[in-house]
């Protein structure tokens, strides 16, 4: 049982007064919208009475600085998906507050919209010499592997792009099944060798979440197929392989970003001083840590475990308080160092 008033306890509640922004299902504050907006009132009252000198730049990003220096930064996003899970970058965030309090330096960061394509990081102009991120995993290796917590090793790369594919449309009564051109047979063909594009190239992956079929009538075969793709691979070279094996042209690209070895280090050395089981992933989703990383800024991420499958982007996301519990702990002993 956690202590009432205790740091734990402090960084759940205010979790539950995240999550309740908005009302409706889950979480559910837009990048840039007035429930973004009100996250990042709450925090910044947090924050001032953590003792931090709090500032807010051109992005909007809110900063917290410990008045005993700021050179070493942690902090997340306060924004969420539609239906979001109440973990997700706020965790990063709440947490980051009490850790910088209690290590008595550091600076502490909410970013603007990092679910739309991390705006606040990218527009980010300081330059911190050092920056980890707590966040929950959203997948379900680390529960896989009973470990509470795991160090992130890179943020993969995502290419996404569109294969067109173009048939003959005719009468779905008329037309022997041996004469047809079906855009759609084809794009399901093209689905089954983009998941075994993936699966022959180990730690990458490859989704088709979306196809568009014309005309779109249910009987007429189909004359032409949009098939989007998303591909992510953990490094540059299985990156490459992947969008080559592929045939994909990318209209949006993200390159691979490595974490820095030495704050993994760290983290590492601070999890096997307390008996934790030292487990490193490679993280599929995209974070502001990998923004930073590819200005230059040296980066880290600690992922607390993700229960219920590994269910996240919804209100199922779930971890337990006693994780949380060690993440806050974990992440202020990495400040302090």
């Amino acid at each position: 049982m956690l202590e009432p008033g205790s740091a734990v306890a402090r960084v759940l509640a205010r979790l539950e007064e995240l999550y309740a922004i908005g009302g409706g299902l889950g979480a559910n504050r837009i990048g840039y919208s007035s429930e973004e907006d009100e996250a990042h009132r709450l925090a910044r009252g947090w924050m001032e009475q953590a003792g931090l000198d709090v500032s807010v730049d051109a992005a909007g990003n809110l900063i917290g600085r410990h008045p005993a220096g700021s050179a070493a930064w942690t902090g997340s996003h306060l924004d969420s998906v539609p239906n979001g899970g109440r973990y997700d970058g706020a965790l990063g965030v709440v947490a980051g507050i009490e850790a910088v309090e209690r290590a008595g330096h550091g600076a502490v960061v909410a970013f603007r919209d990092e679910e739309r394509g991390c705006a606040g990081s990218r527009a980010l102009t300081e330059r911190p010499d050092s920056y980890v991120e707590l966040h929950v995993e959203q997948g379900p290796v680390l529960a896989a592997g009973s470990a509470p917590l795991g160090v992130v090793t890179g943020i993969a790369g995502v290419a996404r792009g569109e294969f067109e594919l173009e048939g003959r449309p005719g009468h779905a009564g008329t037309v022997p099944m041996a004469d047809r051109e079906d855009a759609l047979v084809s794009a399901a063909e093209l689905v089954l060798r983009v998941r075994d594009a993936a699966l022959g190239i180990e730690g990458a992956v490859a989704t088709v979440g979306r196809l568009e079929v014309d005309p779109g009538a249910l009987n007429v075969i189909p004359g032409r197929a949009v098939v989007s793709v998303d591909a992510r691979a953990p490094d540059t070279e299985r990156f490459e392989r992947l969008i080559g094996a592929l045939g994909l042209e990318p209209t949006y690209r993200v390159e691979p970003a490595a974490m820095d070895a030495e704050l993994r280090a760290l983290l590492c050395r601070e999890l096997g001083s307390r008996g934790l089981p030292v487990v490193e992933l490679s993280s599929g989703a995209g974070h502001d840590a990998g923004i930073l990383a590819a200005k230059g800024i040296p980066s880290a991420m600690l992922f607390v475990r993700s229960l219920n499958g590994g269910a996240s982007h919804s209100p199922e996301e779930l971890s337990s308080d006693e994780d949380v519990a060690l993440g806050v702990e974990v992440l202020t002993a990495a400040l302090r160092r």
